[in-house]
């Protein structure tokens, strides 16, 4: 599994303008995507039920942003950086 994490495909589209990622293209991408989703519904109803604090939803968003910023940068087709719509 952490082969395909560590592996240059790429699982977004390049966004046409701008900088970043677009919609995912494989699999991959998707299931990325999903995981990260309910990852976030899972914080938020621990969060609601009392099981963790405001402090450490917080902080374990912010982790789980930066691991899925980090993850689509490197599976982005062409990598991120400024796109003139070419």
């Amino acid at each position: 599994m952490i082969h395909l994490i560590l592996s240059r495909k790429p699982w977004f589209a390049a966004k046409r303008f701008g900088i970043g990622a677009g919609r995912p293209i494989s699999i991959e991408g998707w299931v990325t995507i999903v995981a990260f989703l309910a990852l976030i519904a899972g914080l938020t109803t621990a969060q609601a039920r009392g099981t963790i604090t405001h402090i450490q939803f917080v902080a374990f968003v912010a982790i789980a942003m930066a691991l899925l910023l980090a993850i689509v940068a490197r599976h982005t087709e062409g990598g991120w950086r400024w796109r003139w719509g070419k």
